[in-house]
């Protein structure tokens, strides 16, 4: 019997998009003659495959293809291939599909949400891991889904999955799904609150008649589109609270923070049905180091924590931690978000001062006039040297300092992506020798 991929090599195929997750369906499809690739910035694609698998648009339109693969950024209705796309609608997969069909039988563990599925891919992982079981971590983590083969059956595979990945998948259908939390976000792309909950939620609706989906009890979001749609997988919701039965035996102080504490409450609930042992659970947590630029702590004394959480794209992912009762100084800025709304409760005002920087500076004044003290900077750096001038001005205060790189919006007005973001700051930390900075008389 002939498998997905040998039954695709008759099939003519169209790949839009050739950056990272294009070329991993490249690699997986390339034996098949049949196929045709085409990006809107075409000089980004090597030689030898341009010209031996490149389209012109022109051509395109005028030829007929089974299957259309589609990158995660390609907007359907925004890119240069609209009305095509839109046309042919129903052709449209991605590699989350092509990965379906691949590993069939293999159990696969998809997180999706707002803020926090990087963190808590990687933590499910790495509790597999130390079960001594097979398993593969990939996805929007970094790992293009068809870069990782499994070993046999029993590999079991953790999937990170935005919504951007979700949203035209066909066939994709995952053992266990896991839904974080739902706060605005990507409203550029999919344009309303309703789009965007529906993207996530396709992950759920599509799923195995057996399979498991594990909900934020308490989102607003959640909530109203679980009560309104038939669902054939079983509905476990999330009760945050529940954590509290097991905080006192988690002493990595990266478990401190509120977001990260709700994401445990998903992987103990898990954990019942993938058989993983407590004790091993609550090991793999208190060695866990996070990852990089995502709630960060970069330096920690008893009078000075300084945390790089550059992956924070939107308010909802800062919220809380802002909420630490120490003296913040925020640094925020960057291409702010369609419907995003900064509030914070009045109690978290007083010792929070916020140091906004950036070509977007106007949104963020609006956002927080009249609710909190800021300043306003032309960059990141300029922001830091004045945060070191505002800490050794205020050594009166005897509560702890915490500087907070936490923008609150993407970095695409000035950087590549978030990570270079990150990297930056942290070569300014040194560069500006910040803590021997604010230390010195």
């Amino acid at each position: 019997m002939l498998n997905f991929k040998d039954k695709l090599k008759s099939k003519k195929i169209l790949i839009y998009g050739f950056g990272k997750t294009g070329k991993s369906c490249f690699n997986f499809l390339k034996k098949n003659n049949q196929i045709k690739i085409y990006d809107d910035n075409h000089k980004t694609i090597p030689k030898n495959i341009k010209n031996n698998y490149f389209i012109k648009i022109n051509n395109i339109k005028k030829d007929f293809y089974e299957y259309i693969v589609i990158s995660p950024g390609i907007d359907i209705n925004k890119c240069r291939l609209k009305f095509f796309l839109l046309k042919n609608k129903n052709k449209i997969i991605t590699d989350l599909d092509l990965f379906y069909f691949q590993n069939i039988n293999n159990t696969k563990i998809t997180i999706t949400g707002t803020n926090g599925k990087s963190t808590t891919s990687k933590l499910l992982y790495t509790i597999i891991k130390k079960h001594k079981k097979n398993v593969k971590l990939i996805g929007n983590i970094g790992k293009p889904v068809l870069d990782q083969k499994a070993k046999n059956s029993k590999t079991i595979f953790v999937i990170e999955a935005s919504s951007y990945q979700i949203e035209y998948s066909k066939y994709y259908k995952t053992d266990y799904s896991m839904i974080l939390n739902i706060s605005p976000d990507h409203l550029e792309r999919h344009q309303t609150m309703k789009n965007y909950v529906n993207a996530k939620f396709k992950l759920v609706k599509n799923q195995k008649d057996n399979g498991y989906a594990y909900i934020a009890k308490n989102n607003i979001y959640l909530k109203r589109i679980s009560k309104n749609t038939k669902l054939k997988s079983k509905i476990i919701l999330v009760d945050f609270r529940n954590i509290e039965n097991i905080k006192s035996n988690i002493l990595n102080p990266y478990f401190k923070n509120i977001n990260n504490l709700q994401n445990l409450s998903f992987i103990f609930e898990i954990s019942k049905k993938l058989g993983l042992k407590k004790k091993k659970i609550i090991e793999s947590l208190n060695s866990f180091h996070g990852l990089k630029f995502r709630q960060q702590i970069i330096y920690k004394n008893k009078n000075l924590l300084i945390i790089n959480d550059s992956k924070s794209t939107s308010f909802s992912s800062s919220v809380n931690l802002l909420k630490s009762n120490n003296n913040i100084y925020w640094i925020v800025g960057g291409l702010y978000k369609k419907g995003d709304n900064f509030n914070l409760n009045k109690k978290y005002f007083k010792f929070l001062k916020v140091y906004i920087y950036g070509k977007n500076k106007n949104y963020f004044v609006r956002q927080l006039k009249n609710k909190l003290k800021y300043k306003v900077f032309a960059n990141i750096k300029e922001s830091l040297k004045e945060i070191i001038k505002d800490i050794r001005s205020d050594k009166h205060n005897k509560k702890k300092r915490e500087v907070l790189f936490s923008p609150s919006a993407a970095s695409f007005d000035s950087f590549k992506n978030f990570e270079e973001r990150g990297m930056y700051f942290n070569y300014l930390i040194k560069k500006l020798k910040f803590i021997k900075s604010i230390n010195a008389k």
